[in-house]
């Protein structure tokens, strides 16, 4: 096959790779992009990680070369390798000896090619996806209301809504794009109201008309509640289950009586009603019961499929719903056909001419990584996802993949936890080196188009995975020419189940040529053979009994505090793209614990606790919160290895399930906050990233300049990190100017060479340091003078204040600059000052700032 990318001057339509929303961008080969002002996701809207993207094109770390065994190979080799891990765990554990865990950044294209290898010639169900993680219980929730997976509703219901209900999702760092429609809305019409149902005050709160801070886990409690409550007002069904739902066991919400009434009686008053849930509600034991406590409500008030109306589930990934369609997931077959159907799964079997194909459902996440631990996986293929760090008991996870004797890892990527443990390394494409479709939370099908050339011997994922069915034997049913001819075989599978009543429909799509494929529009399915291209969906529904059922591991004396993951705003999962931009680790450069400041008894703000849980334990830096709920703990699940190993959350969290789903229960972990004793605290600026081993405790984040900053903890004698950490960075011809007195725990110096800054080191006895935002400036002179080698080793610039925390990532705009600059609201800080003018995912926190501003006398 022949490399491909794009020769046009002009911009390449194309799609972001980060979360659901599934934004349409230009982008040109030398990183130049845009938001697509015509596509109907976010109508030239970008958030920071998507304004950001050109800068992730060029950053080192990539895997460009086939490894095995930690030595470089031939692709025929490499490929050879793979193809006998696979036949020796076939002949020895049978088809359920081998496993492929894949990923929602993949395209749909190169998902089909995985789920038809696993699936249809394998022989095997032992295929599942990240996105496990992410939105299989709202996938259960929708097969057992509607029958099938859809999401009913489309954006625009958000903007037509009169009443928005955020459950679960902190929309405005999750979902940003959205949240600024949604905005954009409510300014236009100043009636319509936003309610944020969430334990934590999140940003996505400053905004909302009502905020539910509802006890952990008590989503279906709430919405029985309301179930109930919308029957006493008159609201009647048909629908199959209402009498069972109604009495199923309602639970408490730990809400004020006041607020909960509110809530109920503006839903109830309210027909235009959306309710938005994302990971919050999916990542619990009870996700599932949680998505259909939501749909009960919409189904018995008659508010689905109708404009501004509808329950409505957002992804987390750029492709979760792309491999929901092609069966990526382990209960799923492709098409959405189902193995209930017998004669839905002699169709496919036929279709592929695979007499193989599986007869059952695998393993989910958890327990496919259980069995590869107990010895029941021979071959396990990990594509474009960090299982490493995102599953939950991390730790065991590890230990899992160790065990295999043939995994595999296709990324782009060699600076991942998980391709570290890989036996077989295989480069793939990237974003901007890609060509095939995602498909994103309202059901848009978008062309995500190269731009770039394929570095190295990267190649697609689609390719990899066809060359290894050709080595077992497989070539003719994987004998594609590109990715058009795989998408039209895709949108065939779609039409084998009619004329059984089926929603998910591509037939009209089957036909396309190469020229139709790589011109293709943003198209919402349903796409049939005849009539348009769906919109809203208004299926056969049923209720869902959902008694209330408390979290698993609910309660703990040893572990009394809850601990609940999720995402940072300028990050993106494991951050092997966003970690290396140093705007997007601006807002937030450490991994913290918050806690409310009523549970930090004994504990020193700033400083090192250690988070603690039956499963195992991370070190963080704690943060005080006051929007915290009392008795939880919020930490972010990005980091890894690469940036602050301590501080790898999911090494704590427990592997309990949805029994429906399988989605882990990633919000709540019994665990205990203790002190972490350090007997030095630093920070290390230097021209080099310095491997995190070298303190008992680290963080390393990229400056501007190219100036790594290596935020250090140890229990050594301080004088002695103090020399041992010089050592390191010393450079020949350079000097130490040095400020230090050992008594007071004062450690400091500069390393410079004819005047140029190369390194800073700062040590205290203390974790309250001197501030370092502005020190990278200083490495951007040719040589610094007398004052400021002064003011550097006193820790204060010369010229006036340090900066104060990033709040506006897109235009480098500070907290004390929004409060200095005069503007009394939102509005008036971004013409003072462009923050919120960008993306606008920063509006949030400016109005907190405002709101905490002292009133002029």
């Amino acid at each position: 096959m022949t490399e491909t990318c794009s020769s046009e001057p002009r911009p390449v339509r194309t799609t972001c790779p980060y979360c659901g929303v599934g934004c349409g961008v230009l982008a040109a080969p030398d990183g130049t992009l845009r938001g697509d002002p015509e596509h109907p996701a976010n109508r030239g809207r970008l958030c920071s990680k998507g304004t950001a993207l050109g800068e992730t094109l060029d950053q080192p770390g990539r895997l460009l070369h086939p490894e095995v065994a930690g030595q470089r190979a031939s692709w025929d080799a490499a490929l050879d390798a793979v193809a006998e891990g696979f036949r020796r765990a076939l002949a020895q554990h049978g088809p359920q000896g081998v496993a492929l865990y894949v990923s929602g950044q993949l395209l749909t294209e190169d998902y089909y090619a995985a789920n038809k290898l696993a699936k249809g010639f394998l022989g095997t169900g032992n295929i599942d996806s990240n996105s496990r993680l992410c939105m299989a219980s709202a996938v259960a929730g929708h097969r057992r209301a509607f029958g099938e997976d859809l999401v009913p509703g489309v954006y625009e219901d958000l903007e037509l809504a009169d009443l928005v209900v955020l459950v679960g999702s902190n929309l405005a760092w999750c979902h940003p794009v959205l949240f600024q429609r949604l905005q954009a809305a409510k300014a236009s019409r100043p009636g319509m109201r936003l309610v944020v149902i969430d334990p934590r005050r999140t940003a996505t709160c400053e905004g909302a008309d009502l905020h539910l801070p509802i006890a952990p886990g008590a989503d279906v409690a709430l919405f029985n509640t309301l179930l109930r409550h919308l029957h006493a007002r008159g609201f009647r069904s048909t629908a199959p289950g209402l009498d069972a739902a109604l009495t199923a066991a309602a639970g408490e919400t730990g809400l004020d009586p006041a607020l909960l009434a509110t809530f109920l009686d503006w839903f109830a008053q309210t027909p235009r009603t959306v309710t938005l849930f994302s990971q919050g509600t999916n990542q619990s034991s009870a996700g599932a019961d949680k998505a259909n406590a939501i749909i009960n409500c919409h189904l018995l008030s008659g508010r689905i499929g109708r404009p501004g109306a509808g329950p409505f589930s957002v992804t987390g990934q750029p492709n979760a719903m792309g491999g929901r369609e092609v069966g990526a997931l382990a209960n799923m077959l492709a098409g959405h056909l189902d193995w209930d159907r017998p004669a839905e799964v002699t169709a496919l079997r036929a279709f592929w001419r695979a007499p193989s194909l599986a007869t059952g459902p695998g393993p989910t996440a958890v327990e496919l990584f259980r069995a590869a631990g107990e010895g029941r996986i021979g071959a396990l293929w990990v594509m474009a996802t960090n299982p490493a760090v995102s599953l939950p008991d991390s730790e065991a996870v590890r230990a899992a993949m160790a065990r295999v004797p043939c995994l595999v890892a296709s990324d782009c990527t060699r600076d991942s936890d998980t391709v570290a443990l890989a036996r077989i390394r295989l480069p793939a494409l990237g974003w901007g080196e890609k060509d095939g479709t995602v498909t994103n939370s309202e059901r848009v099908i978008s062309r995500q188009r190269p731009f770039r050339r394929w570095p190295g011997e990267a190649r697609p994922d689609w390719w990899i995975v066809a060359q290894v069915a050709a080595r077992l034997g497989w070539a003719e049913a994987f004998a594609w020419d590109g990715p058009a001819a795989i998408f039209r075989e895709h949108a065939a599978v779609t039409a084998l189940a009619r004329p059984a009543p089926r929603a998910f429909d591509l037939s009209g799509l089957a036909g396309l040529d190469d020229a139709a494929y790589a011109g293709m529009a943003p198209i919402r399915w349903p796409v049939p053979r005849q009539g348009e291209a769906g919109g809203r969906l208004a299926p056969a529904a049923r209720f869902v009994p959902t008694p209330f059922r408390p979290p698993a591991h609910a309660t703990d004396a040893a572990f009394p505090l809850r601990l609940n993951t999720g995402r940072l705003r300028d990050q993106w999962h494991s951050m092997t793209r966003t970690g290396l931009v140093p705007r997007l680790m601006a807002h937030h450069p450490e991994p913290t614990a918050s806690l409310h400041p009523e549970d930090a008894a004994g504990l020193q703000p700033g400083g090192l606790v250690r988070v603690e849980s039956r499963w195992g334990s991370a070190v963080l830096r704690l943060k005080l919160e006051a929007g915290q709920a009392r008795g939880s703990l919020f930490i972010p699940m990005h980091w890894t290895d690469r940036f602050a190993p301590a501080a790898r959350v999911n090494a704590a969290v427990n592997p309990a399930v949805d029994p429906v789903s399988g989605q882990p229960e990633l919000k709540h972990t019994p665990v205990r906050v203790v002190p972490a004793p350090m007997a030095w605290h630093g920070f290390l600026l230097a021209r080099r990233r310095l491997a995190p081993e070298i303190a008992d405790w680290a963080a390393l984040l990229p400056a501007e300049g190219g100036i790594w900053r290596h935020e250090l903890a140890g229990t050594d004698r301080p004088a002695e990190a103090f020399a041992r950490l010089r050592s390191l960075v010393a450079e020949p011809g350079a000097a130490w100017v040095v400020l230090e007195d050992a008594a007071i725990g004062l450690h400091r110096a500069a390393l410079l060479r004819e005047g140029r800054l190369l390194a800073a080191l700062f040590l205290g006895r203390e974790p309250e340091l001197p501030p370092r935002d502005w020190l990278p400036g200083l490495f951007g002179q040719t040589a610094i003078g007398l004052e400021a080698r002064r003011s550097l080793l006193a820790g204060v610039p010369a010229d006036g204040p340090p900066p104060s925390p990033t709040i506006c990532v897109c235009h480098g705009v500070s907290a004390a600059s929004i409060l200095g600059c005069g503007g009394g609201d939102v509005a008036a800080v971004g013409a003072a000052t462009g923050a919120g003018t960008g993306c606008g995912s920063c509006k949030p926190e400016i109005a907190a700032l405002l709101a905490r501003m002292p009133v002029p006398a």
